[in-house]
């Protein structure tokens, strides 16, 4: 009798299987309701755009015809092209740099601050769930050369106006400005949270052992935050490299392309010349650059992490 019972209590490999197999049902039934609107809305473009970037078509014509690199190959021959990279880099780079900055001093700032920090916080942030859109239409009026509030502000210490957004030479620095200006408090917030968990005996033992302001920031908050701030580089690099809103309202890639975007690039090739294939190239290079630039990041943040555990 007991052997019978052992037996019967036995999982066996069959039973086993036959379980791992009911479990994995179950699961993908799950998972179905998330993953049907990712397969739709973003895995299935990917691969069409990738697809569509080795033809010719218009969007209207019938037949699609197949080139193969010749897309890529106009691209990489394409002086503008290069151009166009610079000033993707130029704006991706102007405008997390800053954002970076800002928002680490804007947090130090509030993190020490002893009243009215709601209040504050909630100030900064409310750029941040602004529609770019609609923030740009403001700064336009802003930057407008005649009766702006820049220009004026300017007048009154006497420096000469600006075209703002009608040069060039200043196109690249308003729309940054914009950029800069909405996210920053996106930034702040991060980084007021990742201050608060700073360890207080920290700086309390540094404190004994000698250390000024800047030691303790330097050597013991930098390295605290250090996720935080990879975390931030990523996210933001990301969001300038598909930057699209702004640059649309405020200079339409202009002046004489001085802010002219890879997604900007890609905007005009698919609906204002209707190349499909070589917008579909452009797509497929900027989220090569994305993916490589947020894996270099993130290579980074890991190294620099460990080492300061290690340390």
């Amino acid at each position: 009798m007991q052997l019978r019972q052992a037996s019967q209590g036995k999982v066996t490999p069959r039973k086993r299987h036959s379980n791992l197999m009911r479990e994995t049902r179950t699961g993908i039934l799950f998972i179905i309701p998330a993953m049907l609107p990712l397969l739709i809305f973003w895995i299935f473009p990917v691969i069409l755009s990738f697809v569509l970037s080795f033809t010719k078509w218009d969007m209207i014509a019938p037949e699609i015809k197949w080139v193969g690199l010749n897309n890529y190959r106009s691209l990489l021959n394409n002086a503008n092209f290069f151009r166009i990279l610079g000033n993707t880099f130029t704006f991706s780079i102007g405008a997390t740099v800053p954002n970076i900055l800002l928002g680490l001093a804007l947090a130090l700032v509030l993190s020490n601050a002893r009243r009215g920090v709601g209040l504050y916080r909630t100030l900064m942030f409310v750029p941040y769930i602004t529609p770019m859109v609609a923030a740009s239409i403001v700064w336009s009026w802003i930057y407008d050369p005649d009766t702006g509030l820049l220009n004026n502000i300017l007048a009154i210490f006497g420096a000469s106006p600006l075209k703002w957004t009608g040069s060039k030479d200043t196109a690249m620095l308003s729309v940054i400005i914009v950029t800069v200006w909405k996210s920053v408090g996106y930034t702040m917030v991060f980084y007021l949270e990742s201050l608060r968990k700073v360890p207080r005996s920290l700086i309390d033992a540094s404190v004994v052992d000698g250390a000024n302001g800047w030691q303790q920031f330097t050597h013991i908050t930098l390295p605290m935050i250090a996720p935080t701030t990879f975390f931030l580089l990523i996210i933001n690099t990301i969001g300038t490299m598909q930057a699209y809103d702004q640059i649309r309202v405020l200079t339409q890639g202009g002046p004489a392309g001085a802010t002219r975007t890879l997604l900007y690039y890609y905007y005009t090739e698919a609906f204002g010349s209707f190349n499909t294939g070589k917008a579909s190239a452009v797509a497929v290079i900027l989220v090569i650059i994305t993916v490589a630039l947020s894996v270099l990041e993130s290579a980074v943040s890991r190294t620099s992490i460990a080492e300061n555990k290690n340390a």
